[in-house]
């Protein structure tokens, strides 16, 4: 570290200047030394010294190359971290010899890894319902995003547990906490892979089922429903757990809020046309 320290004003914003420059003077000793020598005792000797010159020169410039280049995957492993610092992913990290470089870029590696692996956990819990387990409103819409990219047909169903208020009042938030809980459970079992399902607030549930006809959503959330309403492990006791469904077609990301909407009419108009039921709103 003295050394390190003591030649920093140098090049003070530049280790690898230093370090080519300490090489760079260390190659000239020789020439240096024969041009004393000769100095010294009189006796020239010119074509000694503009072969040592030239030499010198050659071993200098390719001396300079080589230091410089087995400097770049340090200066590239400075900048990675930096990255990482930033909270940036690193695509790639090259892998080393075992060596100082080598052990170096095995610590980026490492710390990228752990980084990856933390937003990844901070992504995941900013995504999903804390209680539930499944994605929350932020999860639905950035999946969504992607889900609808290049879609030509998808379908959104709004999901909404009737009465659900009156469960809490008299079973207790408890009682409500185990069937929101279990309603998460039933809709994911429910749907594809593909689809999106999130709770979308309060007793609300959201649905996004890509590559889907309005006919062939309604379907699956028919027999959604049917299997909720049968279901008596929903946490009440002595009392079947329904919900009503509206649903409304999408063909863009762009156009999701307005689907919202309209999924949002379909189901007030489910809720109003006697509950325990899918309504459709057509295009």
């Amino acid at each position: 570290m003295r050394f390190y320290q003591a030649t920093t004003f140098l090049f003070p914003r530049s280790y690898e200047r230093r370090i080519l420059f300490v090489c760079f003077g260390a190659v000239h000793v020789p020439l240096i030394a024969c041009i004393v020598l000769q100095a010294t005792t009189g006796h020239w000797q010119l074509d000694t010294l503009l072969t040592l010159l030239l030499a010198t020169l050659v071993g200098t410039g390719l001396g300079l190359a080589a230091i410089h280049a087995l400097l770049a995957p340090i200066a590239q492993a400075t900048t990675m971290l930096q990255s990482i610092q930033m909270g940036e992913r690193i695509a790639a990290i090259p892998q080393g010899a075992d060596d100082l470089v080598g052990r170096l870029l095995r610590g980026v590696t490492t710390a990228a890894h752990e980084n990856a692996a933390r937003i990844e956990r901070l992504v995941d819990a900013a995504e999903r319902d804390p209680l539930t387990g499944i994605r929350n409103r932020r999860g639905f819409l950035d999946s969504a995003k992607q889900v609808l990219r290049g879609r030509s047909n998808a379908v959104l169903a709004l999901i909404d547990i009737d009465h659900f208020k009156r469960i809490n009042d008299e079973c207790g938030h408890d009682v409500g906490d185990l069937v929101l809980k279990a309603l998460a459970r039933r809709i994911e079992d429910h749907v594809r892979r593909s689809d999106v399902a999130a709770r979308w607030g309060g007793e609300e549930f959201a649905v996004l089922l890509p590559d889907t006809t309005l006919d062939e959503a309604r379907l699956v959330m028919e027999r959604l429903r049917a299997t909720v309403a049968l279901d008596t492990n929903l946490g009440v006791e002595d009392r079947a757990v329904t919900f009503s469904c509206g649903l409304a077609s999408v063909r863009d990301f762009a156009l999701l809020e307005d689907a919202t909407k309209h999924a949002d009419a379909a189901l007030y108009a489910a809720k109003h046309g006697g509950r325990n039921r899918v309504h459709v709103l057509r295009p």
